[in-house]
């Protein structure tokens, strides 16, 4: 993928994604941060180089980019980039969306190429994924997440979305162990039914040992608000090792998102 490329489609030249002022009594200026979406070749490289920062930089992610500094992919052409800022207008949050349409130009969802998506993608309705979501580390509080909640919660009623989907990491740990035994505990009260059941094509070796989850294992700040606003995960985790993770598939139906997230969020009867 070149970054010398962007492409702004229709929806996102007339969608403005509503802004989350999350001021603090403080008067702390880290909390006081609007999502909207990127609309310029500079705004998306702003994205990139966040996603690089921590992806590459923090976690140590086996990155495919070309260019020095920017975590790029073949997808970010055919993707909305909702971006958050801070009062001093510094890109601090970030994540992509693929609507089903710009999927089917681009070759298919970036999930496709972990799970086999089949018994997901026959339901009826609207798809769209969401990919490459990061936060600066200052900002791990809750307010930046919220802030690209509330731009995806509108953009999701505007577009008349009734599907979520998406990957979200969970820590290997020694030869898996901890991503077997958390994905064993959120399975128990998380897990789509049989039939909407995905497959990973690279699935987690089975650990000598497996552990037993406890309150160590803490869920990662992402898959945590997916969770709480009512997603589903698809079935077994899919090894990526580039980011030497375990990938979770998230299916998140939007007339499911619990009532007391769908009045902040959505602002919508339910």
């Amino acid at each position: 993928m070149s970054t010398e490329s962007l492409i702004v489609t229709n929806i996102a030249r007339g969608f403005t994604a509503a802004p989350s002022q999350l001021a603090s009594t403080s008067g702390d200026l880290r909390f006081d941060l609007t999502a909207t979406f990127a609309r310029s070749r500079e705004e998306v490289q702003a994205a990139q180089r966040l996603r690089y920062a921590v992806f590459a930089e923090e976690m140590g992610a086996k990155l495919h980019n070309r260019i020095p500094g920017l975590d790029h992919d073949r997808l970010d052409p055919y993707c909305l980039h909702l971006i958050v800022r801070d009062a001093l207008d510094r890109v601090i949050g970030c994540t992509r969306i693929l609507t089903a349409e710009a999927a089917q130009r681009a070759g298919g969802f970036y999930s496709q190429t972990e799970f086999d998506l089949t018994p997901v993608l026959e339901l009826p309705g609207r798809f769209m994924e969401i990919g490459r979501t990061c936060i600066h580390p200052d900002y791990r509080k809750g307010s930046a997440i919220s802030a690209l909640w509330s731009g995806l919660a509108a953009f999701i009623a505007e577009q008349q979305v009734d599907y979520l989907i998406g990957c979200a990491s969970i820590p290997l740990g020694q030869d898996g162990s901890e991503a077997q035994a958390l994905y064993a505990e959120l399975a128990k009260r998380h897990l789509v039914s049989d039939m909407l059941r995905v497959q990973p094509h690279l699935p987690l070796p089975m650990p000598h040992r497996l552990e037993v989850a406890d309150s160590r294992c803490t869920l990662p700040p992402l898959l945590k608000a997916y969770l709480r606003l009512g997603a589903r995960i698809g079935g077994e985790p899919c090894l990526d090792p580039d980011f030497n993770v375990a990938d979770v598939f998230i299916l998140l139906s939007t007339w499911r998102i619990e009532r007391r997230y769908a009045r902040h969020f959505l602002d919508r009867d339910q």
